[in-house]
Order: structure tokens, then sequence, then C-alpha cells
């Protein structure tokens, strides 16, 4: 992956990470589709980003096919390496097998509901971008305690001023 970012070293999870996922209910097969879950040490900066910080607290990465999701379980944060992507998972958008035999894309909280779901679905993280992303689903199933922010941006950010010209036949 290019960037005007440093690069950020990517390790494979320590034992007493892989430990914590499982007493939270996470499968083994869940850590490792897709891509393995590999892990770090940072801190989120202002701008929403990961930098790499080696006496930073430990993340969680996952990396995915235009960025690299970044997620401190002790605190919940969430951070990106590159800002491209709008939710954790979301390469699961486009393949057809998400909506096959009636299935909804799946919408989940935060990544350890995404984990324990065996990452089936994805979690939003820039809601600003969800409606451009996922008004072409044919089916969505969210959680329940997003409902609130998916009302509030499920809608076209803009919409065009709208001026009527009148029917001079109407007039005459």
């Amino acid at each position: 992956m290019m960037s005007s970012r440093s690069e950020i070293p990517l390790e494979g999870l320590k034992q007493t990470e892989i430990d914590w996922l499982v007493r939270q209910g996470v499968t083994v097969p869940a850590m490792v589709k897709r891509t393995t879950i590999r892990s770090t040490t940072g801190v989120k900066a202002a701008d929403g980003r990961f930098e790499f910080e080696e006496a930073g607290d430990r993340w969680l990465a996952f990396e995915q096919e235009d960025d690299v999701i970044f997620w401190q379980p002790r605190v919940g944060a969430v951070a990106t390496y590159a800002g491209r992507d709008f939710a954790l998972g979301e390469d699961v958008l486009d393949d057809a097998a998400t909506y096959a035999f009636d299935y909804s894309l799946n919408i989940l909280a935060d990544p350890l509901d995404w984990l324990r779901a065996n990452r089936n679905g994805i979690v939003v993280l820039d809601w600003s971008r969800a409606f451009d992303r996922l008004r072409d689903a044919p089916r969505i199933a969210l959680a329940e305690q997003l409902l609130p922010l998916y009302r509030r941006h499920m809608k076209p950010l803009r919409m065009p001023d709208l001026m009527i010209i009148p029917d001079r036949r109407r007039a005459a």
C-alpha cells in the first residue's frame, strides 16, 4: 500500500490478544477469515488516521483492499491508515453472495460484534459517506442501536435547488 504516511509495522497477534478475543466469543476462523488480524502499537491522530508509535497502545489491524482499519478494543477507538474506507469489512458490499438467497447486508455496531458474527457484514466508520455507499444495497439488516444514525445519514448530503419552469400553455 502506497501512502505519504510512514509504513506501519504489523505483526501477528500475541497469545494474550488471541485469548482475549476467544474469551469475548470470537472464533479462530473469524480471526483469520479473508485476512488474518494483525496488531501494532500507536495512537489515533486528530485527523482520525492511525500513527505508529512504539510506546503507544496495542491496536488490532484489519487489512482491507484499499486501507487498513485499526481498532483499540480497550477504549473502543477506531482509526484508518489512509482514510479511504468508510467501513470495516466493506469488501462484502459488492459480493453477490452477501445478498444471495434473500440475505441482507448486516451492519453491526462495533468491531467486536462484527468478529462475533464471523465478519459477516460491515461496521460503518464514517456515516457521512454511508448513503452513497449503501444506497444500492437491496437489503440491510441493522443493529438496533444504530437505527438513529442510519435514519440521520441515509439521505443525500445535498440536493440541488429546484426551480419550477411555468407551463406557458396552461397560462394562455
